[in-house]
């Protein structure tokens, strides 16, 4: 038996070796700008079973490079990488999912990038555990997900969440707050997966270092937030309360007078990453004040006053997350 269990082991050796160096080859060839190359490379080491190597094929399809725009063969290979734990491949396995509208088989995978803290997946997630779309609906856990991925620096995020504030009534909002914090501790924040994985000739090869293109992170999920018709909380229909006094607060009457819009461009756990923030680009928003606001556990970040959403919009220009925040 010892002598059964040690060929095995040799063999597989053996066999991993060459799809390693395929694998560095090909990263070595796609960084040099031979996509044809690197995906020659990749295929033989992806057909010997190297998860890298068929994470990086799937790159390949999704985006063109070497090969035509293919996604449903990028499908194909994210899925055997997935099945092996590769975690980019689980990510973006999850993600093609859910854009085909495979929902309930999206949620697993989706479930396993956001255990890693994948900003993409949480806000993903996150909106269909507030639509209940192939979950089961949970407000408090939506909220916590969009808090992640709005601090990750996912725009969409932040508006979604702009979106959910309008409805969730605030004992949730503030358990999604608590729960978000837990997230935090949990795992760390890392950023968006690279664009292609291995080649530094270990047995499990790293992740590489080069950008994802600018398309893939926040324009790529439509998200509506879609409350249940007859099931809004009471929060959407019931009025206003009346203020005890008709008196103005000392601070909101100059934002009254310009209209009152004012723009957030983000929301911290600690408050003095929100002075930092505003101290790197407050020189963005001239004649504009900026204001600390407290929310639960986080400090927002909010600028104004502006006439209307289309210059409040207009002000944000470059600087993201940025989202108007309507009086």
């Amino acid at each position: 038996m010892r002598m059964l269990i040690g060929a095995a082991a040799l063999s597989f050796f053996i066999a991993g070796a060459p799809a390693l160096a395929d694998t560095k080859a090909g990263v070595d060839a796609w960084n040099r700008g031979d996509y044809v190359t690197a995906v020659a490379e990749w295929r033989k080491a992806a057909i010997a079973g190297d998860p890298d190597a068929q994470f990086n094929l799937g790159q390949a399809y999704k985006l063109g490079r070497g090969v035509p725009v293919d996604l449903p063969m990028a499908e194909s290979w994210y899925r055997r990488a997935a099945l092996q734990g590769h975690p980019q491949a689980e990510d973006n396995y999850g993600l093609a999912l859910f854009q085909e509208g495979k929902r309930a088989e999206a949620a697993p995978w989706l479930e396993k990038a956001v255990a890693r803290g994948e900003p993409r997946a949480q806000l993903v997630l996150g909106t269909m555990l507030f639509n209940g779309d192939g979950v089961q609906r949970d407000w408090v856990r939506a909220y916590a997900l969009l808090q992640r991925s709005s601090a990750a620096g996912l725009p969409q995020a932040s508006q979604t969440l702009a979106e959910m504030d309008k409805y969730i009534p605030d004992a949730q909002r503030q358990q999604g707050i608590a729960l978000a914090r837990q997230y935090e501790q949990q795992v760390g924040r890392p950023g968006y997966p690279a664009e292609v994985a291995g080649g530094n000739g270990d047995a499990r090869p790293s992740i590489g270092t080069i950008d994802v293109p600018p398309s893939s992170p926040g324009t790529t999920y439509p998200l509506p937030v879609k409350p249940p018709k007859g099931k809004q909380p009471a929060i959407v229909a019931a009025p206003t309360p009346p203020q005890p006094t008709p008196k103005p607060a000392p601070k909101p009457a100059p934002l009254a007078a310009a209209g009152g819009w004012r723009v957030q461009l983000g929301a911290f756990g600690d408050p003095n990453n929100a002075r930092k923030l505003w101290s790197e680009v407050g020189d963005r928003f001239p004649g504009r004040q900026a204001s600390l606001v407290k929310a639960g556990a986080l400090t927002k970040v909010l600028v104004g006053p502006y006439r209307s959403k289309a210059e409040a919009a207009s002000a944000c220009g470059a600087v993201k997350p940025c989202v108007p925040v309507a009086p």
